[in-house]
């Protein structure tokens, strides 16, 4: 479980740097999940990092985005990690 911790972690630092807000937390199932908003190309440049980056010690298997969808405004105002 500690990786994950660490996964979320540089997830929310990635976010952060990236300018995408949202939220990220570990699942019971040994998964992480969440919710990103912001620009487009930002939102994209945070999937692909997600898709092929992640943190150093991670390993990613697959990646699955859904519910995609266009919003007049932002639902969250930072990017924090939920527990």
């Amino acid at each position: 479980m500690t990786v994950l911790v660490l996964w979320i972690e540089y997830t929310e630092d990635e976010a952060r740097k990236i300018g995408v807000v949202g939220w990220v937390k570990n699942t019971s199932k040994g998964t992480v999940t969440g919710q990103v908003q912001g620009p487009e190309e930002k939102v994209n440049s945070m999937m692909s990092w997600l898709s092929k980056v992640g943190s150093p010690s991670s390993r990613i298997d697959r990646t699955n985005f859904s519910n995609e969808k266009t919003i007049s405004k932002l639902d969250y105002s930072n990017f924090s990690i939920r527990y």
